[in-house]
Protein backbone atom coordinates (compact mmCIF):
# COMPACT_ATOMS: atom_id res chain seq x y z
CA UNK A 1 0.00 0.00 0.00
CA UNK A 2 1.32 3.09 -0.97
CA UNK A 3 1.23 6.47 1.12
CA UNK A 4 -1.40 8.06 -0.44
CA UNK A 5 -3.91 5.09 -0.45
CA UNK A 6 -3.40 4.98 3.16
CA UNK A 7 -4.37 8.32 3.73
CA UNK A 8 -7.59 8.06 1.69
CA UNK A 9 -8.47 4.99 3.22
CA UNK A 10 -8.16 6.42 6.86
CA UNK A 11 -10.18 9.54 5.47
CA UNK A 12 -12.83 7.17 4.47
CA UNK A 13 -12.83 5.20 7.50
CA UNK A 14 -12.38 8.42 9.75
CA UNK A 15 -15.38 10.30 8.51
CA UNK A 16 -17.70 7.86 9.25
CA UNK A 17 -17.28 8.56 13.10
CA UNK A 18 -19.45 11.26 14.58
CA UNK A 19 -17.71 13.91 16.02
CA UNK A 20 -19.80 16.22 16.60
CA UNK A 21 -20.18 15.30 20.38
CA UNK A 22 -16.60 16.92 20.67
CA UNK A 23 -16.68 20.55 21.08
CA UNK A 24 -12.81 21.10 21.62
CA UNK A 25 -10.10 20.97 19.86
CA UNK A 26 -8.46 17.95 18.94
CA UNK A 27 -5.15 17.45 16.61
CA UNK A 28 -3.78 14.54 16.27
CA UNK A 29 -0.58 13.35 14.20
CA UNK A 30 0.20 10.02 12.82
CA UNK A 31 3.68 9.02 11.78
CA UNK A 32 3.27 5.92 10.09
CA UNK A 33 6.45 3.68 9.53
CA UNK A 34 7.40 0.90 7.23
CA UNK A 35 5.06 0.34 4.16
CA UNK A 36 3.36 3.55 3.33
CA UNK A 37 5.84 5.43 5.30
CA UNK A 38 4.53 9.13 5.97
CA UNK A 39 2.41 11.64 8.17
CA UNK A 40 -0.39 13.30 8.38
CA UNK A 41 -3.60 14.47 11.10
CA UNK A 42 -6.56 14.27 12.12
CA UNK A 43 -8.23 17.38 13.42
CA UNK A 44 -11.52 17.99 15.75
CA UNK A 45 -12.47 21.46 15.48
CA UNK A 46 -15.99 22.71 16.31
CA UNK A 47 -17.32 19.10 15.96
CA UNK A 48 -16.05 18.70 12.59
CA UNK A 49 -12.98 16.18 11.58
CA UNK A 50 -10.65 17.28 8.93
CA UNK A 51 -7.61 14.96 7.81
CA UNK A 52 -4.67 15.90 5.61
CA UNK A 53 -1.65 14.34 4.52
CA UNK A 54 0.75 16.95 6.55
CA UNK A 55 2.36 17.61 9.57
CA UNK A 56 0.70 19.04 12.28
CA UNK A 57 3.31 21.04 14.28
CA UNK A 58 0.93 22.34 17.22
CA UNK A 59 -0.94 18.68 18.23
CA UNK A 60 -2.24 17.58 20.72
CA UNK A 61 -1.04 13.96 20.17
CA UNK A 62 1.52 11.84 18.26
CA UNK A 63 0.83 8.49 17.22
CA UNK A 64 3.37 6.55 15.47
CA UNK A 65 2.52 2.75 13.93
CA UNK A 66 2.55 0.68 10.83
CA UNK A 67 0.24 1.40 8.45
CA UNK A 68 -1.37 -2.44 9.33
CA UNK A 69 -1.92 -1.35 12.87
CA UNK A 70 -3.79 1.78 11.92
CA UNK A 71 -6.15 -0.09 9.57
CA UNK A 72 -6.80 -2.32 11.89
CA UNK A 73 -7.59 0.30 14.81
CA UNK A 74 -9.94 2.49 11.80
CA UNK A 75 -12.30 -0.68 10.94
CA UNK A 76 -12.53 -1.81 14.59
CA UNK A 77 -10.64 -5.01 14.16
CA UNK A 78 -7.79 -3.22 17.23
CA UNK A 79 -8.67 -2.04 19.80
CA UNK A 80 -6.23 1.22 20.30
CA UNK A 81 -5.34 0.55 23.61
CA UNK A 82 -4.31 -3.12 23.49
CA UNK A 83 -2.65 -1.66 20.19
CA UNK A 84 -0.65 0.60 22.96
CA UNK A 85 0.26 -2.09 25.50
CA UNK A 86 1.59 -4.58 23.12
CA UNK A 87 4.20 -1.44 21.36
CA UNK A 88 2.10 -1.38 17.93
CA UNK A 89 1.13 1.87 19.00
CA UNK A 90 3.28 4.72 20.52
CA UNK A 91 1.49 7.86 21.91
CA UNK A 92 3.07 11.02 22.59
CA UNK A 93 1.51 13.79 24.06
CA UNK A 94 -1.76 14.32 25.65
CA UNK A 95 -3.29 10.64 26.31
CA UNK A 96 -6.85 11.75 27.70
CA UNK A 97 -7.17 12.95 24.28
CA UNK A 98 -5.70 10.13 22.53
CA UNK A 99 -8.44 8.04 23.91
CA UNK A 100 -10.70 10.11 22.48
CA UNK A 101 -9.66 8.90 19.38
CA UNK A 102 -10.80 5.23 20.09
CA UNK A 103 -14.50 6.75 20.82
CA UNK A 104 -14.13 8.25 17.47
CA UNK A 105 -12.53 5.08 15.44
CA UNK A 106 -15.16 2.83 17.27
CA UNK A 107 -18.25 5.08 16.27
CA UNK A 108 -16.75 4.61 12.59
CA UNK A 109 -16.98 0.80 12.37
CA UNK A 110 -20.06 0.86 14.35
CA UNK A 111 -21.75 3.74 12.32
CA UNK A 112 -20.12 1.04 9.15
CA UNK A 113 -21.81 -1.60 10.83
CA UNK A 114 -24.76 0.03 11.46
CA UNK A 115 -25.50 1.24 8.00
CA UNK A 116 -24.63 -2.40 6.76
CA UNK A 117 -27.03 -3.59 8.82
CA UNK A 118 -29.78 -0.86 7.96
CA UNK A 119 -28.72 -2.07 4.41
CA UNK A 120 -29.49 -5.74 4.68
CA UNK A 121 -32.73 -5.63 6.80
CA UNK A 122 -34.12 -3.29 3.79
CA UNK A 123 -33.10 -6.14 1.69
CA UNK A 124 -35.07 -8.38 3.33
CA UNK A 125 -37.92 -6.43 3.56
CA UNK A 126 -38.04 -5.86 0.02
CA UNK A 127 -37.51 -9.93 -0.65
CA UNK A 128 -40.46 -10.15 1.48
CA UNK A 129 -42.15 -7.80 -0.10
CA UNK A 130 -41.49 -9.02 -3.36
CA UNK A 131 -42.76 -12.76 -2.11
CA UNK A 132 -45.84 -11.15 -0.89
CA UNK A 133 -46.90 -9.58 -4.22
CA UNK A 134 -45.71 -12.67 -6.44
CA UNK A 135 -47.72 -14.97 -4.97
CA UNK A 136 -51.20 -12.23 -5.05
CA UNK A 137 -50.34 -12.39 -8.92
CA UNK A 138 -50.33 -16.04 -9.37
CA UNK A 139 -53.38 -16.48 -6.65
CA UNK A 140 -55.01 -13.83 -9.15
CA UNK A 141 -53.64 -15.42 -12.14
CA UNK A 142 -55.31 -18.86 -11.06
CA UNK A 143 -58.79 -17.55 -10.26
Amino acid sequence: MKYDELVAEIKEQFMKADVSRIKEHIAYQFNIEGEAQGAFYAEIADGKLSIEPYEYYDRDVLFTTTAETLLEISAGKLDAVDAFTKGKLKVEGDFEKALKLQDFTKGASQTSGVKKAAVQKAASVKNTVRKAVDKKKAAAAGK
